[in-house]
Parts: C-alpha cells; sequence; structure tokens
C-alpha cells in the first residue's frame, strides 16, 4: 500500500519545546507511515538537555529510531541540506518561540536555523509547527513576518491554555501528515487558527 509521501525526503527538526515531545514523535511516525524518508535533526537544546519529560539521551534514541538513522545535531552536519538538495520538505516540529523568531530574522547559529536557512536556499518549503508561551506576545511579530513569505508554511495552531495562558500557542500535530502534502503542493493547510 502506497503513502502520500512515498520517497519524500523530510528533514524533521525539533527544537526546545520539551513538553511536545511525546505529540510530536507520533508526528514523526505518521510521516514514515506515509512512506516519507526522514532525516532527524535537532536544536543544540533539544539534543542536550535533560529535562523532566526526556532525558536527552532517551530523546535522541527515540527519534533516531523512528527515523532509522542518526540525529544531526551540528552545525557542519545540517549545512550541506542546501547545496547538496538533500531534503524535499522541511518540517520545524515543535518550533519554539526562540528558534521562529531566528527564522524571522535571518539567524543559523542552531542546527535547526541553519537547516532552514540552508533548505530555502533551493526554494524548497518549510513547515512550521509552532510550540510557544508567547506567540500572542514577543513571538506574535515573527509569526506576522513569516506567515506571508515565500515556502513558509504552517500546520494550523491554537492557543492551548487561553485562561491560564493567553499568549500561549500550540500547532496541532497530528495534522503534520496533512499539512506536509499541501505545503509540497504549494499550498498552506486552511484554516490556520483552529479553536481550543
Amino acid at each position: 500500500m502506497s503513502g502520500r509521501l512515498d520517497g519524500v525526503r523530510v528533514g524533521c527538526a525539533m527544537t526546545g519545546s520539551f513538553c511536545t515531545f511525546s505529540a510530536v514523535f507520533d508526528a514523526w511516525r505518521a510521516l514514515r507511515a506515509e512512506g516519507a524518508e526522514l532525516f532527524p535533526i535537532m536544536s543544540f537544546n533539544a539534543s542536550s538537555l535533560d529535562t523532566r519529560f526526556y532525558p536527552a539521551c532517551k530523546a535522541v534514541g527515540i527519534f533516531e529510531e523512528i527515523a532509522g538513522r542518526k540525529v544531526w545535531n551540528r552545525l557542519e552536519q545540517v549545512e550541506p541540506i542546501g547545496p547538496k538538495r538533500l531534503l524535499d520538505l522541511l518540517v520545524v516540529a515543535p518550533c519554539t518561540g526562540n528558534t521562529l523568531a531566528k527564522i524571522a530574522a535571518g539567524i543559523t547559529d542552531t542546527p535547526a536555523a541553519l537547516a532552514v536557512k540552508s533548505h530555502l536556499r533551493n526554494g524548497r518549503p518549510v513547515l512550521i509547527a509552532v510550540s510557544t508561551n508567547d506567540g500572542l506576545g514577543a513571538s506574535a511579530r515573527n509569526l506576522g513576518e513569516l506567515l506571508p513569505r515565500k515556502q513558509i508554511y504552517f500546520v494550523p495552531f491554537r492557543q492551548d491554555d487561553c485562561a491560564g495562558k493567553p499568549n500561549s500557542l500550540v500547532a496541532d500535530f497530528v495534522l503534520i501528515p496533512d499539512s506536509a502534502v499541501e505545503a509540497l503542493g504549494g499550498r498552506q493547510i486552511q484554516p490556520v487558527l483552529r479553536q481550543i
């Protein structure tokens, strides 16, 4: 049985919204089930910090098992993505407010941010699954900067706790495969803003 992403080379970049890792791992599994070939990428923090959610070595190990290859977590590992045209699609999930700001400003000092820059040089799609406590605060300007940019697409997102954390946004990670198919076709999946 063929999947919607058979043979598609997907870079999967994880940044440090550690509380979402479990849901994102499920999304990577779903991409694999759709036939995608996965290339795992982790920011410095995502691959090295022990948290109450995962020890770093366990998170890296789970990601490598899902993808079937070693994680890229150094700048020199992701820099060839563009020159060698290694990927068809790059997904950043979870994408923290910090990484969102770096992408918006063109700062490339982490593996995830450099992967985006390197991939975009070929005019290929980047799919962002935001997860940040200040999405409607300081990070709102970066969302506004990136939403209209060519080749940047978003996984639909929502407020995750409008009473307790009114500025917090989180992507609906189960929509990553559907969003990936749309982004590869040059379309933003709709609606982008989801209800609670």
